[in-house]
């Protein structure tokens, strides 16, 4: 009888591998990942299907209908306020405006003022004298919003800005207020602050909720000033901070018509969270700078894929450089391709990677894919110093996109992330120079130092890699 049993617990066992195995064959896009999970789930059937469902099962598509945003809710404003047409856009990159904005259908505004905050100590007083001075509506999504000093003094401002009547909402992310305790959600909510999580994790009913996170780091107050990037809430980012891991970067401040867009993709992600938003927009602001911006949001359901189409059409169209500055580095292959190609026209290809990173797998999987960029003339630089969580691209003399997404399969296919294109060749400038004095300062890889790593480590960093859909 005994016999009898193992023999039905073996069978399924098997058919929970074999059913587990066929539904990633027909699921996965990336056949590495699809190979990956088929050999888990076969090789040992029932601990691979948990492993399956836990992390594998690709439920974006179904989440992301049931978290559709519903457009009656959103406040969008007039659309052709600020309005800017590629024939606005100099020469060759009218082409790529022409692109992003079939993607995004939000147009290129004009006339914003853009200002670039190095680190915490620059960024954060900045921040914090816009909310004291608000005087009708704050909106502010993190996926990090830490309860340390830092975190309580933003804490602080919302709750006077709440005080004095302003209407505040402040969204973090369901996973990433689990870095802090106590959780800054609560100590908001004890202060009278509307606090809503994205996406939490749950026992009861069970939702375990590893991706799908949102990774937006957006500010905007009274429809006017709007900050964006990838600088979360916290002492973390304090450069002159005297002990802890310090993640140094750059965050930004626009004023103009593009901060109605900041607001609009807030209350996107408001409405996804169960948030009830306003009836009617704020008046777009008409802005006096010299530059022509566009939000672009990335995403789940409707929005997978846009800024990976992007990028690899403003790399297409470089004719002089691209430099690219990011913590994390695992590009799909059609950026990969991109970028080759463009250093085979003869166009200066750069890549600027922290050499010490807070996550060493990723690392170790970014050196496994190196030699693909080198072989083919792209440039590669470790830069020195603590850690640097910049997010920058550029391309050519007037092009710049900057926001919280890294160039990972993790922010290009399952976070909900937010990126600005900036058209500015003086805003263009001073980036450039930034990044060029980065890497003049920093460590050129060469082909040969790649290929050149004892075996243990490149059998480690070939692992990594294996795992590079899930970093």
């Amino acid at each position: 009888m005994l016999t009898n049993w193992h023999a039905v617990a073996a069978g399924l066992a098997t058919l929970t591998g074999f059913i587990s195995a066929g539904h990633a064959l027909l699921n996965k896009r990336d056949p590495r990942a699809a190979i990956g999970w088929c050999a888990i789930c076969l090789m040992v059937p029932v601990l691979g299907a948990i492993l399956y469902v836990l992390f594998g099962i690709n439920r974006v598509r179904s989440r992301a209908r049931r978290m559709r945003l519903q457009e009656r809710n959103i406040p969008s404003g007039p659309e052709e306020v600020g309005r800017g047409e590629p024939g606005d856009v100099p020469g060759h990159l009218a082409e790529l405006s022409r692109l992003s904005g079939s993607l995004q259908h939000w147009p290129l505004t004009e006339r914003n003022a853009v200002g670039i905050l190095h680190n915490g100590e620059n960024a954060y007083p900045r921040m914090l004298s816009d909310i004291d001075g608000a005087r009708s509506r704050i909106s502010l999504s993190t996926y990090i919003f830490d309860s340390d000093e830092t975190g309580r003094r933003f804490i602080d401002a919302l709750a006077a800005a709440c005080a004095r009547g302003v209407d505040v909402r402040v969204l973090i992310d369901g996973v990433g207020e689990f870095y802090s305790w106590p959780r800054a959600r609560r100590l908001l909510r004890k202060r009278g602050v509307p606090a809503r999580r994205f996406a939490p994790p749950t026992l009861f009913p069970p939702a375990i909720r590893f991706n799908l996170r949102n990774h937006r780091k957006i500010l905007v107050v009274d429809g006017a000033v709007g900050f964006a990037g990838g600088m979360n809430i916290g002492d973390r980012h304090l450069a002159g901070r005297p002990r802890g891991h310090r993640s140094l970067d750059i965050h930004f401040r626009f004023a103009g018509p593009v901060a109605a867009q900041l607001e609009r993709a807030f209350f996107e992600d408001w409405d996804r969270a169960g948030g009830v938003c306003p009836d009617a927009p704020l008046p777009v602001q008409p802005g006096s700078g010299p530059a022509a911006s566009r939000v672009l949001t990335d995403g789940p359901g409707e929005d997978m894929d846009k800024l990976t189409i992007v990028l690899s059409g403003a790399v297409s169209v470089a004719r002089k450089r691209v430099l690219v500055m990011t913590p994390y580095f695992l590009p799909p292959r059609e950026l990969i391709g991109a970028m080759v190609s463009a250093a085979l026209r003869g166009v200066d290809v750069s890549v600027i990677l922290p050499e010490k990173s807070n996550l060493p797998y990723v690392h170790w999987a970014t050196r496994n894919m190196l030699w693909e960029l080198l072989r083919w003339g792209v440039k590669v630089y470790y830069q020195p110093g603590d850690f640097n969580h910049t997010k920058v691209f550029i391309v050519d003399d007037n092009y710049v996109q900057v926001g919280s997404a890294n160039l990972d399969p993790r922010s290009l296919r399952l976070n909900f992330e937010l990126a600005v294109e900036v058209f500015d060749p003086g805003f263009a400038g001073q980036l450039i120079d930034h990044c060029l004095e980065t890497r003049n300062r920093s460590r050129e890889i060469t082909l040969e130092e790649v290929d050149g790593r004892p075996l243990p480590q490149r059998f480690r960093d070939a692992l990594a890699w294996l795992f590079s859909p899930y970093l």
